[in-house]
C-alpha cells in the first residue's frame, strides 16, 4: 500500500481543482468556436436566399471579415494559454517540494495534465487551420463578389431624355435616403447603385440598369372576374362595419332599421336590370373622419345632439355597395388602412409594396389626406380609383392645384387634381361632382293614410338639436307660438337649455325612430338657417310635414359667411336647404325672408290651411340610390379618360377639320347632337342627350341649364371646346385663344374674342362673369333622378 503525505494530497487536490475548471473552459471555447464558424460561414451565402435584398452581399462580406479577425484572436488566446500552462509546469517542477518527494509520486499521476496540454495544443492548431481555411474562403468570396458586383461600385447616373428627373432624384437620395426607413426596407444602402436600382425598379424616375436581371417570370393571367350578384342578407355587412365607436353603433342601427326597405328595393332593381349587373368590384371603404388620427369628433357627439348627416350617408353607402354584390373592406383606423393598402414601414415616402388590391376606394377628405401621406408615389398612380364623399362639393377651380394657387382659389380642402366627378356630394347642387346622396324612409299606402289621419294641425317641430341654433330666435318663436304648439329635440344633460323658451316642449335628444314618430304627428318642420343641407328636412317632408326655411339675402358663400369660408366652392346658398327649395318647392317647401315678420307670419297662416301628402323624391329612395351607384360603378372610369382635343394649329386650305358632330336645333336656339354623327357606344352619358346653350353673362352653366329643364353635364365640354361651335351658333370670333380658365369655353361679345379651355380638369359648370357668355353643355335627366340621363341606365 502506498502512503502519501499530507503535502502530496494538497498538491493533487490543487492540481485537480485547477485543471477541472480549465478543462470545462477549454471545452466551452471549442464549442463556441464551432458555433461561430457555422454562423459565419452560413452567413456568407445568405444573400443568395430567395427574396433577400440585392444589397445584402456587401454587408455579409464585411461581417465575415470581422469574423476572420475574431478567429485569429481566438487562436492567439489558445496559444498564449498553452504557453502559460507550460511555464506553470516548469515552475512547479523546479520547487524543493518536487525535488524532495519526486520519487514518492509516480509520473503516471500527472498523465492527465500532460494529456490536457496535448489537447490544448491540438485545439489551438485546429483553430489556426480553420482560420487559414476561412481566410481562403473569404478571399474567394470577396473576389467573386467584386467580380459579380463590380458594376455596383461603378454606377453612373444615366442621361436619358426619357427620364429627365433621374439625376435630380439621385441627388435627392444622396442627401435624404436616411430620412425614411422605407428606403432601407427596399434595399437602399447609401451606394449609388442602390439609389439607381430603387429609382428604376421601385419608383420610375430612372431607366432600368442593363446589368440587372430584367427577365421576370411571366405572371399568370388574372382569374376571370366574378359577376356581381344582388345580396339578400345584411347580417354579414353588420359584421364588416365593426364595433367600438358610438358612430359605428349608430350606423348599424340605421342599417337594421331600413333593412327590409333596402332588400325590397334591391329585388326591384334586379328585375329592372335583367341580370346585366357587371363585374364584382373589390372596394375599400375608409371612413377617415372616424379615425383617431383625425380626431374623431363625431363619435363622442352622437349621443349629445351632434351632426349625424355624414354617418347617415356612410351607412347608406355601405348598404348600397354591399347589396349590389361587391366585395367590401371597411376601415376606421389608420393602422387598418396601412395594412390593407400594403404600406411599407416608414414615414410614407415610398410606394406600396404590392399593386393596389382594390378597384375602388371610397373615403372622405380626412382619408384622402391619410392616403396621400402614406402611399408615396402610389397615391398619384392610383388616385383615379378614389371616390371622395364630400358633403358640400369641390369645384374645378379649387381642385386644380396650379390654377387654384395662381388665381386665389386655394383652400385647406382643395388642390387635389382629381377629376371633379370623383367628388361625391350629399345633394345634387354641384353638377361638376357626382351626386351620391342618401336615403329616407319610405312609406307604404297604409302608413301614408295613417299619418294623414293622425296629423296634429297645430304642431310644429324645430330643426336644431343644439341649443346654439336657438339663440337669438325669440322673435320668430313668439310669432310661431301664436298659431302652433312648438316642440324641440334639444340635447341637455341636467338642466333645460336657457336658449329654449319655456313655451317650447323640449323632448331632449330622441332616438331616430322616436324622432320619426314625432315628425309623423307634426304639421310643420321649421328651420332657423342652420344646419345647412342636412337629411332631416327630407325626412320631415317624407313624413307629411311642410318645411319652412329662411331665404338668405344676400346668399351665403365663402365670401361672406364664416361657415363656408375655406370650403372648396364658390357656390352661393340662397336658403338653408337649396335642394328642397329648387327640386321640391311648394306646397312641401316654403322659403321666406325671416327678417320680414309679415311675410313670415303670412307663410305660417297659409301653411296651416294647406294639406300635403308625404312626399319623397325617387333619388332619395333606396331603389334610386342603388340605381345611381350601380350606374357610377359600371360606367365611371377616371383611369382611362378620353384624351382632350389638341389645340388648334394653323392649317393649309387643303387640310379640312373633321365635321362637327353638333347641329343647329330646328328653332335655331341651341345645338344638339347631329343624327348623322357617329356615336361612341361606350361613351357615358350617351352623347345624343347633349344640348349646347349659350349662357347670359350673369349666369353659370348650372343655372343656364336648369332654366331650360336640363342639367349641366361637364363630361360633354370636350365636344364644345372647338372654334367651329362658336361659328355654328353665329358667334363672331375675331380671335380665338386657348387658356386655363374655369369659365372657358366662352366668348367676350363686346370685343368678339373667343376662348377655349386649355386644361380639361378646369371644365366647370360653376362660375360666371359678366364679361363672358359661356358655352354650356346640358342634358336631359330621368324623372326623379337628376344624376342620370334618360338613357343612362
Amino acid at each position: 500500500m502506498i502512503t502519501v503525505n499530507a503535502d502530496g494530497k494538497i498538491m493533487v487536490r490543487r492540481c485537480l481543482v485547477t485543471l477541472r475548471p480549465f478543462r470545462i473552459f477549454v471545452l466551452g471555447i471549442g464549442f463556441f468556436t464551432l458555433c461561430f464558424l457555422m454562423t459565419s460561414l452560413g452567413g456568407q451565402f445568405s444573400a443568395k436566399r430567395l427574396g433577400d435584398s440585392p444589397f445584402t452581399i456587401r454587408t455579409e462580406v464585411m461581417g465575415a471579415l470581422e469574423s476572420r479577425g475574431v478567429l485569429r484572436r481566438m487562436s492567439d488566446m489558445l496559444e498564449l494559454l498553452m504557453k502559460r500552462m507550460d511555464i506553470l509546469a516548469r515552475l512547479e517542477n523546479g520547487t524543493d517540494f518536487h525535488k524532495g518527494d519526486e520519487a514518492r509520486f509516480p509520473l503516471d499521476r500527472f498523465q492527465p495534465a500532460a494529456g490536457l496540454m496535448e489537447r490544448i495544443q491540438a485545439i489551438a492548431q485546429n483553430v489556426s487551420d480553420i482560420a487559414i481555411k476561412v481566410d481562403q474562403i473569404l478571399r474567394n468570396s470577396l473576389m467573386n463578389a467584386k467580380m459579380g458586383d463590380g458594376r455596383r461600385d461603378q454606377c453612373e447616373v444615366p442621361r436619358d431624355p426619357k427620364y429627365p428627373d433621374c439625376a435630380g432624384k439621385v441627388e435627392w437620395m444622396r442627401a435624404r435616403w436616411t430620412s425614411d426607413p422605407c428606403y432601407a426596407f427596399f434595399g437602399v444602402d447609401g451606394t449609388e447603385c442602390s439609389f439607381l436600382i430603387y429609382l428604376s425598379e421601385v419608383e420610375w424616375f430612372c431607366p432600368p440598369l442593363p446589368w440587372r436581371n430584367q427577365t421576370a417570370a411571366p405572371s399568370p393571367p388574372p382569374p376571370p372576374r366574378a359577376q356581381a350578384a344582388f345580396r339578400s342578407d345584411l347580417a354579414p355587412l353588420l359584421e364588416l362595419v365593426g364595433t367600438g365607436k358610438e358612430s359605428l353603433s349608430f350606423m348599424k342601427k340605421r342599417i337594421r332599421h331600413l333593412a327590409q326597405q333596402w332588400l325590397r328595393a334591391a329585388r326591384r332593381l334586379e328585375q329592372k336590370l335583367k341580370g346585366q349587373q357587371g363585374d364584382q368590384k373589390h372596394i375599400l371603404i375608409h371612413i377617415g373622419f372616424l379615425t383617431e388620427e383625425s380626431g374623431d369628433v363625431f363619435s363622442p357627439r352622437v349621443l349629445k345632439g351632434g351632426p349625424l348627416g355624414e354617418m347617415v350617408q356612410w351607412a347608406d353607402i355601405l348598404t348600397a355597395l354591399f347589396l349590389l354584390g361587391h366585395s367590401l373592406k371597411v376601415t376606421v383606423s389608420l393602422k387598418e388602412l396601412q395594412s390593407n393598402l400594403g404600406v411599407p414601414p416608414g414615414r410614407g415616402n415610398c410606394p406600396l409594396t404590392n399593386p393596389l388590391p382594390f378597384d375602388l376606394i371610397y373615403t372622405d377628405y380626412h382619408g384622402l389626406q391619410q392616403m396621400k401621406q402614406h402611399m408615396g408615389l402610389s397615391f398619384k398612380k392610383y388616385r383615379c380609383r378614389v371616390r371622395v364623399i364630400d358633403t358640400f362639393g369641390t369645384e374645378p377651380a379649387y381642385n386644380h392645384e396650379e390654377y387654384a394657387t395662381l388665381r386665389g382659389f386655394r383652400t385647406n380642402w382643395g388642390y387635389w387634381n382629381l377629376h371633379p366627378s370623383q367628388f361625391m356630394t350629399m345633394f345634387p347642387h354641384t353638377p361638376d361632382n357626382s351626386f351620391m346622396g342618401f336615403v329616407s324612409e319610405e312609406l307604404n299606402q297604409t302608413e301614408r293614410q295613417r299619418i294623414k289621419s293622425n296629423k296634429v294641425g297645430s304642431m310644429a317641430v324645430v330643426y336644431g338639436k343644439e341649443a346654439s341654433i336657438w339663440k337669438g330666435k325669440e322673435k320668430f318663436l313668439a310669432i310661431l307660438n301664436k298659431y302652433m304648439e312648438i316642440h324641440g329635440t334639444v340635447y341637455y344633460e341636467t338642466q333645460r337649455p336657457p336658449e329654449v323658451p319655456a313655451f317650447v316642449k323640449n323632448h331632449g335628444l330622441l332616438p331616430q325612430h322616436e324622432f320619426q314618430q314625432l315628425l309623423r304627428k307634426a304639421k310643420l318642420f321649421i328651420g332657423f338657417g342652420f344646419p345647412y343641407e342636412g337629411p332631416a328636412p327630407l325626412e320631415a317632408i317624407a313624413n307629411g310635414c311642410v318645411f319652412l326655411q329662411a331665404r338668405f339675402n344676400p346668399p351665403h358663400s365663402s365670401l361672406n359667411h364664416e361657415f363656408f369660408r375655406g370650403k372648396p366652392t364658390s357656390r352661393e346658398v340662397s336658403s338653408q336647404h337649396p335642394y328642397a327649395e329648387d327640386f321640391i318647392g311648394k306646397p312641401h317647401v316654403w322659403t321666406v325672408d325671416y327678417n320680414n315678420s309679415e311675410e313670415f307670419e303670412a307663410a305660417i297662416k297659409t301653411i296651416l290651411r294647406t294639406q300635403v301628402d308625404p312626399y319623397l323624391p325617387y333619388e332619395y329612395t333606396c331603389e334610386g340610390m342603388l340605381e345611381r351607384i350601380h350606374a357610377y360603378i359600371q360606367h365611371q372610369d377616371f383611369c382611362t379618360m378620353p384624351s382632350p382635343p389638341p389645340p388648334a394649329k394653323a392649317q393649309s386650305p387643303a387640310m379640312q377639320s373633321p365635321p362637327s358632330p353638333l347641329a343647329l336645333s330646328p328653332n335655331a336656339t341651341h345645338l344638339v347632337w347631329s343624327p348623322s354623327a357617329r356615336r361612341d357606344p361606350h361613351a357615358w352619358p350617351p352623347a345624343d342627350s347633349l344640348q349646347v346653350w349659350l349662357s347670359e353673362g350673369r349666369h353659370a352653366c348650372t343655372e343656364t341649364c336648369r332654366r331650360r329643364g336640363l342639367v349641366c353635364e361637364p363630361t360633354f365640354f370636350r365636344f364644345l371646346n372647338k372654334k367651329e361651335v362658336f361659328l355654328q351658333l353665329s358667334i363672331t370670333c375675331d380671335s380665338t385663344e386657348y387658356e386655363m380658365n374655369h369659365l372657358y369655353p366662352a366668348v367676350a361679345e363686346n370685343v368678339h374674342e373667343c376662348y377655349l379651355q386649355k386644361e380639361p380638369l378646369l371644365f366647370s359648370c360653376a362660375g360666371h362673369n359678366t364679361k363672358y357668355r359661356r358655352l354650356c353643355p346640358c342634358r336631359d335627366y330621368r324623372e326623379g333622378q337628376v344624376a342620370l340621363c334618360r338613357d343612362c341606365l
